[in-house]
């Protein structure tokens, strides 16, 4: 399991919440002026290593905090990695501007015999869900 901060984006999907890539070469599609950043080489290199390791790998960040579990990642030809699981975590305390306080957890569990290793169940705060009427 990796942990960051930053969602470094991983394909063309969503425009909102990360930069966009070609998701074959992992560079950057949305970048303005042409400039690269800096997570090609990481991404390629994560890539790389989690493709060659054949088990469960899980990427957990926050960054714009939309609560998600996906397999975004795929291999230079377009597969999709499937031992590859990203975790985008709760956490835009927005209150009170907007009432859209999203401050929830996330539990992680780990088995190392099942297939998965790795699964996730959202903890919701009674007190921070705020109902849209």
């Amino acid at each position: 399991m990796l942990i960051s901060q930053a969602d470094p984006g991983f394909d063309l999907s969503d425009a909102t919440r990360a930069p966009l890539r070609d998701p074959k070469t992992l560079a950057e599609t949305d970048s303005h002026g042409g400039a690269q950043d800096g997570y090609v080489a990481f991404l390629s290199r994560l890539r790389s290593l989690v493709v060659q390791f054949e088990k469960p790998v899980a990427y957990v960040h926050g960054d714009s905090h939309y609560f998600r579990v996906d397999h975004p990642l795929q291999d230079s030809t377009g597969r999709r990695v499937q031992n590859f699981t990203r975790v985008e975590t709760f956490g835009d305390n927005q209150l009170p501007a907007g009432n859209t306080n999203d401050v929830q957890w996330l539990k992680a569990l780990v088995d190392p015999s099942s297939r998965d290793v790795f699964a996730f169940q959202a903890q919701i705060v009674p007190q921070n869900w705020t109902a849209t009427p």
